[in-house]
């Protein structure tokens, strides 16, 4: 069974460079949980030493959209415990 916590939201470029440190803390401190904000919740993961990372970019340019960029960073890992 999946369980899935989504939130969308429009954040200042400083506000989310202050929640990007604020998750980057959390993988750095070495303790074996971490606490991920989404939204008005947070989540408790449980991330092994090793974290596979897939960063996507992708620039756009259309006639009747405009342009667009897009930055996906995925982290996906098994837990060392569940």
């Amino acid at each position: 069974m999946a369980q899935r916590t989504t939130a969308d939201q429009t954040m200042s470029r400083a506000e989310l460079g202050a929640y990007l440190v604020e998750l980057a803390d959390e993988f750095d401190r070495g303790g074996e949980d971490i606490d991920v904000g989404v939204g008005n919740k947070t989540v408790t993961l449980h991330p092994p030493d090793d974290v596979s990372v897939s960063i996507d970019v992708v620039e756009q340019s259309s006639m009747l959209r405009g342009q667009r960029e897009t930055v996906d960073v995925k982290l996906s890992w098994k837990p060392d415990r569940q």
